[in-house]
């Protein structure tokens, strides 16, 4: 897969890679109230400008709060998302059901992960807290991407502007 990464470039290797975790080959619908249903018989497009329009979008909506959320596409069981941070504390988060994978779009930000989350409380399927101690530091910037195990403690400090990650949760096989 690096191999394929360096030689298409990390935005179509982006696609590409999710054409490959549908199993299918099919990709995914944009989100909206009242959307028509997918045509799932063949691929489904969002241009980099459309994705753009609806990050900026967000934002805007967002104010000053921690987290954005734009959903790009839908196919159960994946969603895609683009997330918009600010530069503000952020949550600590466990998935029990799934792993997440991040790409960054743009900014940067450090995501801690493993360690023990701080005071967890349980929202559904997932643990939240404060901070995470004892974790892992990794410095993310624009075109990094990082996959965090089903279970593992994430947080992400030290934004840098703003933060803008493409996320893609992906549900554990038993």
């Amino acid at each position: 897969m690096r191999n394929m990464a360096r030689a298409i470039g990390p935005i179509p290797f982006v696609t590409v890679f999710f054409m490959m975790l549908s199993g299918s080959g099919r990709a995914q619908q944009p989100s909206a109230q009242n959307a028509p249903a997918p045509d799932l018989t063949k691929g489904i497009y969002m241009s980099a400008t459309d994705a753009a329009a609806a990050v900026a979008a967000t934002a805007a909506k967002q104010g000053a709060g921690p987290n954005g959320l734009t959903r790009v596409f839908q196919l159960a069981p994946y969603t895609v998302q683009i997330e918009h941070r600010n530069p503000v504390a952020q949550t600590a988060t466990v998935h029990d059901k799934d792993a997440e994978l991040f790409y960054v779009i743009d900014g940067s930000a450090t995501l801690v992960t493993g360690g023990t989350l701080v005071n967890p409380t349980r929202n559904g399927d997932n643990l939240a807290g404060t901070a995470i101690e004892g974790g892992t530091s990794q410095k993310m910037s624009k075109g990094d991407f990082m996959l965090i195990p089903q279970g593992i403690p994430h947080w992400i400090t030290n934004i840098q502007g703003s933060f803008v990650p493409m996320t893609l949760h992906l549900p554990m096989v038993k």
